[in-house]
């Protein structure tokens, strides 16, 4: 079971970057999957997920300017995209896929108890 993660690099503020994970190894069709962000000194905090229907929930810092969405037409293995466009120096941290199995809301998601974590790519905005 893995979940690989991609996409991070260094960009300007205002910047454009597209993140993806992919996940291998099992059948994700009930696994919610989400982005969680960690920057230098600061505890791992949600940015978006997708639930296994397709619903979406973001966070407050992120809302409209980031956008998530998932390919499952393969079982096996799931893509889940993170679209992000006017990048802030804010932005920039490691980010992390997730994934989860416990039909929680996607509103109550934390970084606690989450059944799979991708290694991280990592998110530079400079001003």
């Amino acid at each position: 079971v893995q979940l690989q993660a991609s996409g991070g690099g260094s960009v300007e503020a205002g910047g454009s970057l597209r993140l993806s994970c992919a996940a291998s190894g099992r059948t994700w069709s009930r696994y919610d999957m989400g982005w969680f962000r960690q920057a230098p000194g600061k505890e791992r905090e949600f940015v978006a997920a997708v639930s296994s229907g397709g619903t979406t929930y973001y966070a407050d810092a992120v809302e409209g300017r980031f956008t998530i969405s998932r390919d499952s037409r393969d079982s096996r293995k799931n893509m889940v995209y993170l679209q992000m466009i006017g990048l802030e120096p804010g932005d920039t941290a490691v980010y992390y896929c997730a994934a989860d199995n416990s039909a929680s809301r996607l509103s109550t998601w934390s970084a606690e108890a989450k059944d799979y974590w991708g290694q991280g790519t990592q998110v530079t905005v400079s001003s």
